[in-house]
């Protein structure tokens, strides 16, 4: 049970420290355009994230894929980049339900980059265990339960800043993702520099 706790905390930690924020970054432009009435599609896309971490991870530690981590540590920030011009060009319009599955499958995609991000430092961690599987899903739990600490708080800022305030929707989501393309950009720069 120990075992689960330590690989759990650390799942908690790897989204929750704030020195390495992208992960956080990410989530604030993924849900920053939704609200509580939509809880199960911004479930649907912390999970998929998860997942999608969770099989770069797997696929890391087994070593069935290999990838320069100066190319991921550069797509990182791209992904969040991407995912915040997404927020501001559909910011005040209703995306059609067939374009969510295009988000299902990018939001996924987007989380095999950031887990392919940690797979090293994970490999690392994991190296003295016997069992690499059960770990993993350890860590995937303990991300899950920081990912949904994180979009709660996103989400509640949203709300009360819309129903307090009377900011409107819009300009809740423009300068959300306008804040995370200021903080990123810098991030962009330095990491297409070093590869």
């Amino acid at each position: 049970m120990s075992q689960f706790w330590l690989y759990f905390e650390l799942g908690l930690d790897h989204v929750l420290d704030w020195q390495a924020y992208d992960h956080v970054l990410f989530l604030i432009v993924l849900v920053a355009s939704y609200g509580f009435s939509t809880w199960k599609r911004v479930l649907w896309l912390v999970t998929l994230f998860t997942l999608g971490h969770t099989l770069a991870l797997f696929l890391s530690v087994y070593e069935i894929v290999r990838v320069d981590a100066n190319y991921v540590e550069f797509l990182i920030p791209v992904t969040i980049l991407a995912t915040a011009i997404f927020d501001i060009a559909t910011a005040g319009r209703k995306v059609k339900n067939n374009n969510f599955s295009i988000l299902y499958f990018t939001t996924a995609f987007f989380g095999i980059i950031h887990g392919l991000g940690f797979s090293s430092y994970f490999k690392m961690i994991a190296a003295g265990s016997e069992s690499k599987f059960w770990p993993l899903v350890e860590f995937a739990l303990g991300i899950e339960t920081a990912q949904i600490i994180v979009v709660l708080a996103v989400m509640i800022i949203g709300f009360l800043l819309q129903n307090i305030l009377n900011v409107s929707k819009r300009d809740w989501i423009i300068v959300t993702a306008s804040i995370v393309i200021g903080i990123i950009l810098p991030i962009l720069v330095e990491s297409y520099l070093a590869l």
